[in-house]
């Protein structure tokens, strides 16, 4: 009787698990909105100090629930020698956050070629794109639609073969971070290329 109900008690509660890959350049703030969105969705969590967080070497794993899904994120480090493993956890992502610093333009090429990299990978066809220009709180930063048009301009046939939308954000202060999560989930229920793992 126990295992009857537990079995039921799990079926009732467990939660579809979406993988999320957050990519972009080292310094575009991908740690930075990983803690802010595990801070905004699970108010239980304390988050590292935005000033502490350092470059990622490796993979940082964040979850939060929220709309009947388990979101589990992997933050990936943007060095340029870390960019050649992030074609290791593509066939098994449902979704994609590109993240660039709107402030640094210098770096626009280089984001670019990253990103353009990492479009053209077949593995990623059909899979949720979502672009988050970052650091919109800094002053004289590019706006969304000048990163969005140099990227489109490096892989537009590839873009369009998936549902993708841009967002300006901070993810120091946590403008934009719930509307891009909003839009991910609401686009990983929908896509049926990858069905979800059945999770917690």
């Amino acid at each position: 009787m126990f295992h009857l109900l537990h079995g039921l008690y799990k079926r009732c509660t467990q939660k579809d698990e979406y993988f999320v890959l957050i990519l972009g350049l080292d310094n575009a703030g991908k740690t930075t909105l990983l803690e802010q969105a595990r801070t905004q969705f699970n108010p239980a969590y304390v988050g590292l100090n935005p000033q502490k967080i350092t470059a990622t070497v490796g993979l940082n794993i964040g979850r939060i629930d929220i709309g009947g899904v388990r979101l589990s994120f992997w933050d990936l480090g943007g060095q340029e020698e870390l960019q050649a493993l992030w074609d290791k956890y593509y066939a098994d992502c449902h979704a994609i956050v590109y993240v660039v610093d709107s402030g640094d333009r210098d770096r626009l090429g280089e984001t670019r070629d990253a990103f353009a990299k990492m479009i053209h990978n077949q593995h990623l066809d059909g899979i949720p794109l979502l672009l988050l220009a970052n650091k919109q709180d800094v002053e004289g930063c590019m706006l969304v639609a000048e990163i969005k048009s140099s990227l489109a301009a490096a892989g537009a046939p590839y873009i369009g073969r998936r549902e993708c939308s841009a967002f300006g954000c901070s993810a120091l202060v946590g403008s934009g971070v719930r509307e891009g999560v909003d839009w991910l989930v609401s686009q990983v229920k929908l896509n049926t290329l990858r069905p979800p793992v059945n999770g917690a």
